[in-house]
């Protein structure tokens, strides 16, 4: 099993407070993905209506899932951005559907201050800022939220951000942001013990950025902070198995694997009870071993 994070004072982490309820990090947290976007790489169209999401959810939940990430702007490579009045009338009624029918935590995936204020007022318990709460407003949002935030790495932003990614040492410069992003945090008031990190696999990253910080994952654990990864049906696994992405759950899988015998605490999926199985049934064998 994967060991919980540490915070500052060496003290395990092993729940999160996502607002009032609590997401258990003494085993691998399963975060399972709802996208309510006409144009995410993976799942776009699907879901198009608060109702639909709710059986999601809950699909989700029967499957295993102990958190549900819930986004309303796509984040894939040439995403175009959407306003704030669109992302709004896309998450909110479902944040609150979930929210009442559901017992899990529910995230919210977003850059934008105002939606992660509404969010959370509707339920949200989480907030998973691809843009690592730069923009203007969001980190003072996120703090007065006062629920978790998990910080992500990316270099550049969605619509350019895989037009040729350079690094000196991509494993040291990720870990360098995400040390700032995580100060930051504490800085604006939010409490060690709820700052996440993730190291933003596929967001401004060639393939052999992402295998080399995948292999190298466990270094993150010099940020005493949970880490959350998102590897399920990325196009690295399209480059390197030439398989489009309804075939890439197999795939995912072994991605989701690897990153938790790394250390990885949660894992953001889209296929939520095979990836629940195989994470169980590896931590079984680790503890029986």
């Amino acid at each position: 099993m994967s060991r919980p994070a540490t915070n500052p004072d060496r003290l395990p982490i092993t729940f999160l407070n996502c607002g009032g309820r609590a997401l258990d990090l003494r085993r691998t947290a399963i975060m399972g993905v709802l996208n309510l976007t006409p144009d995410s790489f993976s799942d776009g169209g699907q879901i198009t209506d608060p109702a639909s999401a709710l059986r999601r959810g809950e699909q989700m939940v029967t499957e295993g899932a102990d958190i549900i990430d819930v986004g309303g702007e796509s984040t894939r490579p040439g995403a175009q951005p959407v306003s704030v009045q669109q992302e709004l009338d896309r998450v909110i009624p479902v944040v609150e559907a979930l929210h009442d029918a559901l017992a899990v935590p529910i995230s919210i995936d977003t850059s934008k201050p105002h939606v992660m204020q509404h969010a959370v007022a509707a339920g949200a318990g989480l907030i998973n800022d691809v843009c690592g709460l730069r923009r203007e407003g969001a980190l003072g949002a996120a703090a007065a939220c006062g629920v978790p935030v998990c910080v992500m790495h990316m270099q550049g932003e969605p619509r350019s951000m895989q037009q040729s990614p350079t690094y000196d040492d991509v494993v040291a410069d990720v870990i360098e942001f995400l040390r700032a992003r995580r100060e930051a945090c504490l800085a604006a008031g939010v409490p060690a013990a709820s700052v996440i990190v993730d190291p933003g696999f596929g967001f401004g990253k060639t393939v052999a950025h992402n295998l080399v910080l995948l292999r190298n994952l466990g270094a993150l654990s010099a940020l005493d902070a949970p880490i959350l990864v998102g590897l399920s049906r990325k196009s690295m696994i399209g480059a390197l198995l030439d398989i489009p992405v309804g075939e890439r759950a197999a795939a995912s899988i072994a991605l989701a694997l690897y990153a938790v015998q790394q250390g990885a605490h949660i894992v953001r999926v889209h296929d939520v009870k095979m990836t629940r199985d195989a994470v169980r049934m590896q931590e079984v064998v680790a503890d029986r071993g």
